[in-house]
């Protein structure tokens, strides 16, 4: 692999569509999920390591997860940790580690990945990642990741390319789009130019900080001027100055959306970005009866299509019910419809209201 070729995982969220599971103590990333044996994090750095070596991995994360980071990727270098003072959203996340690896490598590749996605067919993923290394690599274009759609899905963002203007079947971006409405996302599935915004990206460093400079000048110059601490004893004292400046602002509403130089990569690498409950329950095996359960001791009597979610310290018994998700941790149960998943960060809302923040 090339040695200026970085990857950056991002694993700095709070995950609440996971609540009760996904504590502000300890998010989702961090959790095995899905029950297979491994957290998020763990699958995403193994992901990188079948083509990246280590010293060429790099975690941010708020600094209240950098234990975690420790424990769960013990041969991750420890320099390569970089913790954020508070969240700002992902362009100062990016700007932050642009800035740091510029200043040992101003020749670098970066590709951004949150620490929290399912990859379900990895070569076809570490093909397409070496792909858009070498698109990048010395070009003037910004790349984003496109995943094909199989369903009008209104959870995801779309991405409308431009088919005439590609180069190796890397497309020139037209539009983004959030989430749409039902009836607009089945039209941008029946089109055949759109699709799902994974939120990985990949870009020669030099051509991420001049879009930073030229469209996002303030946070620019406030990561400038920090860059002269990175790598140094100071740089966590310097860099709880800069955020507490900084915009709280995505990526893609900062520089991705404004920029003409973005392009798209069509991909399909068997991707989720386990936003949701009901999005674990889709990629996770399932009974005869269409449960999903992630437990030990559960009893399930004529219940169907549940997603089930328990600590193991306790045997639940579920009958009659069909269509919920069912969360048991030590503390919290929860049992809310699968259609009303989109309403869990409300209810979040709601205990930090009425009950404080003892159960988040």
């Amino acid at each position: 692999m090339n040695k200026h070729a970085y990857v950056i995982i991002m694993a700095g969220g709070i995950g609440s569509r996971f609540w009760p599971v996904s504590r502000a103590d300890k998010p989702k990333q961090f959790l095995d999920i899905l029950n297979t044996g491994k957290t998020l994090i763990q699958h995403t750095y193994d992901r990188f390591l079948r083509f990246m070596r280590p010293e060429n991995i790099l975690v941010i994360t708020h600094h209240q997860y950098v234990p975690l980071v420790k424990e769960q990727l013990p041969d991750l270098p420890e320099e390569n940790i970089l913790a954020e003072p508070s969240r700002k959203n992902t362009a100062p996340c990016i700007a932050y580690a642009s800035f740091r690896i510029h200043k040992q490598d101003p020749h670098a590749n970066l590709l951004f990945a949150p620490a929290d996605h399912l990859i379900l067919e990895e070569t076809s993923f570490t093909k397409t990642c070496l792909e858009a290394f070498q698109f990048v690599n010395g070009r003037d274009a910004l790349l984003t990741f496109g995943i094909k759609p199989t369903r009008p899905d209104t959870g995801y963002g779309y991405i409308q390319y431009e088919p005439q203007k590609n180069i190796d079947h890397i497309f020139k971006v037209k539009t983004f789009t959030e989430k749409p409405d039902l009836e607009l996302a089945k039209t941008f599935l029946k089109s055949g130019d759109f699709l799902w915004n994974a939120g990985i990206f990949a870009w020669d460093v030099r051509k991420i900080l001049e879009a930073f400079q030229r469209l996002q000048p303030e946070m620019y110059e406030l990561f400038s001027a920090a860059s002269e601490a990175m790598l140094t004893p100071e740089e966590p004292e310097v860099m709880e100055m800069t955020y507490a400046q900084c915009t709280n602002i995505s990526i893609d509403y900062a520089i991705m959306e404004k920029a003409e130089n973005v392009y798209v990569i069509p991909s399909d690498f068997g991707w989720s970005d386990l936003g949701t409950w009901n999005s674990a329950y889709e990629n996770m095996p399932r009974d005869y009866l269409e449960n999903a359960v992630a437990a030990r001791d559960v009893l399930i009597v004529d219940a169907t299509r549940c997603m089930v979610h328990s600590s193991g310290q306790r045997l639940l018994v579920l009958q009659g019910l069909d269509d919920f998700i069912v969360v048991d941790t030590p503390d919290v149960l929860l049992i809310c419809k699968k259609d009303h998943e989109q309403e869990i960060k409300e209810y979040v809302a709601e205990v930090k209201r009425n009950i404080g923040e003892k159960y988040l």
